[in-house]
C-alpha cells in the first residue's frame, strides 16, 4: 500500500512537472519568429528611416503577415482552440458579409460620421487590446524567468461582452499575458489619441495575425466555397455600387492597413490601403495548406511511403502573385480593385495546377478529399496496426 501511494505521488509530480513545463513552453512559444521581425522592422523602417514604396511595402507586409499567421495557426488547431468553419458557414459567409457591410454603408450615410466611427473604435480598442496582448506576450515571456513565465493568475470570472464574447469566460492570466495588457492598454491609448497609421498598422496586423491563427478551415473544399463566393461578393460590390469604397474611405478604425506615400504627403490620400480582409480570408486558406502539407507528410512517414507534394510554398506563391497583380492593373486603370477577384484564382490555381502537376488527376482527388484530422486518425491507426 506504501508503494503505491508512493508511485502515484511520484506520478503525480511528473504529470504536475510535465504540465508546468509544457505551460512554460506555450507561453513562450513564437511561431516563424523571422517573419514577425521582418513585419516589424517594415513598419519602423517606414516611421522612422525612411518611406518604402507604397506598392512593395503592400506586398511585403501582407505576404509575410499570410505566412506568420499560417505557422501561428498549426499550435492552436492541434490544441483544439480555434474556430472552425463549415460547409454552412463558408456558403452564408458572403450573405453575412454583404448585409453588414451595406449595414455600414447606411449608418455612415444617415448618421454623423464622427459618432459613427466613435463607436467603432471603441469596439475595436477592446478586441484591439486582447489580439495585441495574444501577439506581445510570448515575446515578454522570453524575458520573464522560467519559474513564473507559466504561472497562472486568476481574477475571477468575465461576465459576456456582446458581440465580443459568447459567454462568462474566466478572467485569468500568466505574468507576461498581465505585463503584456498592460502594454496593449497604453499602445491603444495612444491609437485613440493620435490615430497615427503606425499604430492602425500594429492593431490591423494584429488583428490579421489573429484571424489567420484562430479561424480555420477543416478542409480544401470548404476553403474553395468561401473563396469562390467571397470573389463574386468582391467583384459585385467593388465594380457594381460604390458601398465598399465608400464604407472603406468613412471606416476610421483598425480595419485595414495604411501604406504612406513618400511623394506628396500633404494630399488629400497620403495613404494607399489595403482591407484586413485581403488578409485574413486568403489566409486562412494558405494556413490550412501549410497544416495539410504537414499532416500528409506525417502519415506517409507513419505508413512508411514517400514524402507527398507540399503546398504551401505554391499556394503562399499564388496569394503574392495574386495581389501583385491586382496592384498593377490598380495603377494601370487608376481605379479601385477587388483584391480577391486576382488572389483567389492565385492561391485557388496555385493549389490545383500543383496537384495536377505533382500527380495528376488522382493527387488532385486526394487534394480535394482532403479533411484536417482524418489524416491523423489514419496515422494512428496505421501505428496501431504494426
Amino acid at each position: 500500500g506504501l508503494f503505491d501511494s508512493t508511485r502515484r505521488v511520484m506520478a503525480g509530480t511528473r504529470s504536475a512537472t510535465a504540465k508546468a513545463a509544457a505551460d512554460i513552453e506555450d507561453a513562450t512559444h513564437i511561431a516563424a519568429p523571422m517573419a514577425h521581425i521582418a513585419l516589424v522592422l517594415l513598419q519602423v523602417c517606414c516611421a522612422a528611416v525612411t518611406a518604402i514604396e507604397p506598392n512593395a511595402n503592400i506586398l511585403a507586409t501582407a505576404t509575410l503577415a499570410v505566412y506568420a499567421g499560417a505557422y501561428r495557426s498549426i499550435k492552436p488547431v492541434a490544441q483544439g482552440n480555434t474556430e472552425a468553419m463549415t460547409k454552412q458557414d463558408a456558403m452564408r459567409f458572403p450573405l453575412i458579409g454583404s448585409c453588414v457591410l451595406f449595414s455600414f454603408f447606411i449608418l455612415f450615410k444617415y448618421l454623423p460620421k464622427d459618432l459613427v466611427n466613435k463607436l467603432l473604435t471603441g469596439y475595436f480598442v477592446i478586441l484591439g487590446i486582447f489580439s495585441l496582448t495574444g501577439c506581445l506576450s510570448p515575446v515578454l515571456a522570453r524575458f520573464v524567468p522560467k519559474k513564473i513565465a507559466g504561472k497562472v493568475l486568476k481574477f475571477g470570472t468575465l461576465p459576456t461582452i456582446p458581440f465580443i464574447t459568447e459567454a462568462p469566460s474566466r478572467l485569468e492570466c500568466t505574468i507576461p499575458e498581465l505585463i503584456a495588457g498592460f502594454a496593449a492598454c497604453g499602445f491603444c491609448g495612444w491609437y485613440v489619441m493620435e490615430k497615427h497609421w503606425v499604430a492602425n498598422n500594429a492593431l490591423g496586423l494584429a488583428f490579421s495575425l489573429t484571424g489567420v491563427e484562430f479561424l480555420t478551415l477543416d478542409s480544401v473544399q470548404i476553403g474553395t466555397i468561401l473563396l469562390v463566393g467571397l470573389f463574386f461578393y468582391d467583384i459585385f460590390w467593388v465594380f457594381f455600387t460604390p458601398v465598399m469604397v465608400t464604407v472603406a474611405k468613412s471606416f476610421d478604425a483598425p480595419i485595414k492597413l495604411l501604406f504612406p506615400r513618400d511623394a506628396d504627403p500633404d494630399s488629400k490620400s497620403p495613404f494607399s490601403m489595403l482591407g484586413l480582409g485581403d488578409i485574413v480570408v486568403p489566409g486562412i486558406y494558405v494556413a490550412l495548406t501549410l497544416r495539410m502539407d504537414r499532416a500528409r507528410a506525417e502519415q506517409a512517414r507513419a505508413e512508411g511511403k514517400p514524402a507527398p507534394v507540399r503546398y504551401f510554398p505554391a499556394v503562399i506563391f499564388g496569394y503574392f502573385a495574386g495581389l501583385a497583380t491586382t496592384i498593377i492593373v490598380m495603377n494601370v486603370f487608376n481605379a479601385a480593385q477587388p483584391a480577391l477577384l486576382y488572389i483567389v484564382p492565385g492561391i485557388l490555381g496555385a493549389t490545383f495546377i500543383r496537384a495536377l502537376i505533382g500527380g495528376g488527376f488522382k493527387e488532385l482527388r486526394a487534394v480535394w478529399a482532403f479533411v484536417e484530422g482524418d489524416e491523423e486518425d489514419g496515422a494512428e491507426d496505421t501505428k496501431k496496426t504494426q
